[in-house]
C-alpha cells in the first residue's frame, strides 16, 4: 500500500505519462525535420531521367539514401495554393485557394501552419528562403531569415544593372522575370541561396536545446534563370538537346479546354527570338545552382551534431514546361507541370518508423504533397492535425510497395478542373466537361489522349468514379490585397493611346480624392472614351486588358493622371491629393 507522502511522486509520474502519451515523446526523443522546398523543378532531375543533359548530383546522392517517390504530383500547379496546402495540409478543394493572385490568410485566416504546429508540440521551428508564396507569416516562426518581421523570404540578390538581358520582353502580358543569364560573379557574391543555404547550414552545425523543424527554401530554378556564369559553362549552347516531352503535333488530339491550356505566347515568343536552346540552357543552369546549394545544406547536416536524428524531405511546388504542348511556364494539368521531385529520408529511431527509410528505394505509387504534413507528424510521433486532407506516406515509407487505394490530385485554377493520377494511369478532367485519358505507363509523355477512343471507355468511367466531388468557391482577394498600378500625374505625363494585348481581368479603382473623377480607356488611336464617374470614396471594378490605359479627369475633363495595366488583376489608387 502507498503511502501518503508517496502519492505527490504518483502524481507527477502519472501526469508524465499522460502528457508524453498524449503529446509524443520526450524532446530528446523526437527527430529534427530538414524540410527542403526548391521552386519550379520538375524531373529535369538525374534519378527521375527528365532531360539526358541534367547535373543534380546532391539531389540523386539524397534519392539514392531515401526513399524516392517517382510519381508524386502536387496539389495545385501554381506556387501559392501548391505551398498553401503543404503547410498547412488542407488541399485547395477544400480551401478554396486555386490562384497566385489569392492571400493566403484571407482564405484561411486562422488555420495553423506545419511550424507553428510543431513549435506547438515542443519544436523550435525556423526558416529561410522562400516556404509560402512570396511572404513569411512571421507569427508562424520562432525564427527565419531574413528577420520574419519584415515579411520578405528573399535575401540580396544580385540582379544585371539592365534588363532584360536575351529575352525581349514581348509586350505586358509577359512576366517581367522571364529572362536568363550568366553573371560574372561567386556563388557567394550572387547571394539569394547561398545566404539560405549558409544560414540553414549553420543551424545545422549546432547543437539546440529543442528538436528543430527548419525549412529551407532554395528559390532556384525559379525564374529569372540568372546565376553565376560557371553554372552557365556546364551546358555548352551548341549541346543543348530539347526537351524529351516535345512534340510537335501534341496539341492534335486535345479537348477544345485542353487545346486553350496548351500554347501560350510565351513558348512562340521565345522561339520567334530564337532562344528557346538558350532558354533551357538556362534552366539547366539553374537546377544546377540549386543542386550545389542543397549539397552545402546536406554537407553541412553530415558533418554536424544533427546527422542521425534528422529526418530529411524535399519537395518541389511544381514543374515546368519548356516547349511541351506548345506550352512554356506552369498553370496546366499535364505531368510535366504536376510530377514533381519528392524524396524523404528517416534515420533509424524515430517514433513512427523506428526501423527508418532504407535506402535507394523508390515508389512508384500515386502520392500528393498535400501529404507532408501528416506523414511528418507521425514520423515525429506528434499528434495528428485534425484537419489534414492527405493521407500519411508512413505506409509506403515502410514498405513502397504495400497495397495503396489512393490517387493523387492535382486541381487547376478554376474550382472543377484537375488532373488525377493513379500507377499508370493520368485522367484530366476540365470544369466544362472536356477530358483527356493517359497510359503514363506506355506513354510518359501524354502524348496520346484515349479519352475519346471507345475501347478505353471502361478505364475512363472507372477514373471518373475516383475523382474528386467536392470543389468549395474560389475566394477572391481584398480589393486591398492587390498589387497597385503606378499612378501617374498629368503633370509629369501624359496619356498614351492603350495597346491591349493578352487575356482579360479586372481593376478595380479606388477613389481617394475628395472629388467625383471620371475614368476613361484610351483606344489605339490615343483617343479618351469615358466609362462612367466615380465618386470621392467610391470604387469600380473595370474589365481590362493588359497594356490598356485608364485616364482619370475631373467632371470637366481636365485629366488629372493615368494607369497603365500590368499582367494582372489589380487596384489602381487614385491619390487624395491629385498632385501626388
Amino acid at each position: 500500500m502507498l503511502k501518503s507522502n508517496q502519492l505527490p511522486a504518483l502524481i507527477i509520474i502519472v501526469t508524465w505519462l499522460f502528457t508524453s502519451a498524449s503529446y509524443g515523446l520526450a524532446d530528446d526523443c523526437k527527430p529534427n525535420v530538414l524540410f527542403i522546398s526548391v521552386d519550379d523543378l520538375n524531373d529535369w532531375v538525374g534519378c527521375l531521367g527528365g532531360h539526358p543533359q541534367t547535373k543534380t548530383p546532391n539531389l540523386d546522392r539524397l534519392a539514392a539514401s531515401g526513399v524516392l517517390f517517382t510519381n508524386a504530383h502536387c496539389p495545385a500547379p501554381a506556387c501559392n495554393p501548391c505551398r498553401t496546402a503543404i503547410m498547412t495540409g488542407i488541399a485547395p478543394n477544400t480551401s478554396g485557394m486555386y490562384e497566385n493572385g489569392q492571400k493566403m490568410r484571407e482564405v484561411l485566416p486562422d488555420t495553423e501552419l506545419l511550424p507553428k504546429f510543431f513549435s506547438r508540440h515542443g519544436y523550435w521551428s525556423s526558416g529561410s528562403g522562400k516556404i509560402l508564396h512570396y511572404f513569411i507569416d512571421a507569427p508562424s516562426w520562432d525564427d527565419y531569415f531574413p528577420a520574419k518581421e519584415t515579411e520578405n523570404p528573399f535575401p540580396r540578390t544580385l540582379y544585371p544593372d539592365k534588363r532584360p538581358v536575351n529575352l525581349p520582353r514581348g509586350g505586358p502580358w509577359q512576366y517581367v522575370e522571364t529572362d536568363w543569364a550568366g553573371l560574372d560573379a561567386t556563388d557567394e557574391e550572387f547571394g539569394g541561396d547561398w545566404l539560405v543555404s549558409k544560414y540553414v547550414g549553420e543551424q545545422l552545425s549546432r547543437k539546440h536545446d529543442k528538436p528543430f523543424f527548419l525549412a529551407c527554401g532554395i528559390y532556384r530554378p525559379h525564374e529569372p534563370w540568372f546565376v553565376p556564369q560557371k553554372y552557365f559553362d556546364k551546358f555548352p549552347l551548341d549541346k543543348i538537346q530539347l526537351p524529351p516531352g516535345y512534340r510537335e503535333d501534341d496539341l492534335e488530339d486535345l479537348p477544345p479546354a485542353g487545346k486553350k491550356r496548351g500554347p501560350n505566347r510565351y513558348f512562340a515568343h521565345i522561339r520567334e527570338h530564337g532562344q528557346w536552346k538558350q532558354g533551357i540552357q538556362g534552366y539547366l543552369a539553374s537546377i544546377s545552382f540549386a543542386d550545389a546549394m542543397l549539397g552545402r545544406v546536406l554537407d553541412a547536416l553530415e558533418k554536424g551534431p544533427n546527422a542521425d536524428n534528422t529526418v530529411v524531405v524535399l519537395w518541389s511546388d511544381h514543374g515546368w514546361h519548356l516547349g511541351e504542348k506548345q506550352h512554356w511556364q506552369k498553370f496546366t494539368g499535364w505531368r510535366a507541370c504536376t510530377r514533381v521531385p519528392f524524396i524523404v529520408r528517416a534515420p533509424k529511431g524515430v517514433p513512427g518508423l523506428p526501423t527508418g527509410t532504407t535506402a535507394g528505394q523508390q515508389c512508384t505509387k500515386p502520392v500528393n504533397l498535400v501529404s507532408l504534413f501528416p506523414t511528418l507528424t507521425d514520423l515525429a510521433g506528434i499528434p495528428h492535425k485534425s484537419d489534414n486532407d492527405g493521407p500519411s506516406l508512413l505506409p509506403l515509407l515502410k514498405n513502397p510497395n504495400a497495397d495503396w487505394d489512393h490517387t493523387s490530385v492535382t486541381f487547376l485554377g478554376d474550382a472543377g478542373s484537375y488532373g488525377m493520377s493513379t500507377e499508370n494511369w493520368r485522367y484530366i478532367h476540365y470544369s466544362n466537361g472536356n477530358e483527356e485519358l493517359y497510359d503514363t505507363k506506355a506513354d510518359r509523355y501524354e502524348w496520346t489522349n484515349l479519352a475519346a477512343r471507345s475501347e478505353h471507355l471502361a478505364k475512363l468511367k472507372e477514373m471518373r468514379a475516383l475523382a474528386p466531388k467536392k470543389f468549395t468557391k474560389k475566394v477572391d482577394p481584398k480589393d486591398e490585397s492587390l498589387p497597385r498600378l503606378k499612378w501617374r500625374p498629368a503633370k509629369k505625363s501624359v496619356a498614351p493611346a492603350s495597346k491591349p494585348d493578352g487575356n482579360p481581368f479586372d481593376v478595380v479603382f479606388i477613389n481617394g480624392s475628395k472629388s467625383t473623377v471620371v475614368l476613361h480607356w484610351m483606344d489605339r488611336s490615343g483617343k479618351p472614351k469615358p466609362y462612367g464617374g466615380i465618386d470621392s470614396g467610391k470604387r469600380k471594378r473595370q474589365q481590362t486588358r493588359p497594356g490598356a490605359v485608364w485616364l482619370i479627369t475631373d467632371r470637366d475633363d481636365k485629366p488629372l493622371g493615368h494607369f497603365i495595366v500590368g499582367d494582372r488583376k489589380a487596384q489602381a489608387q487614385i491619390p487624395r491629393s491629385i498632385k501626388d
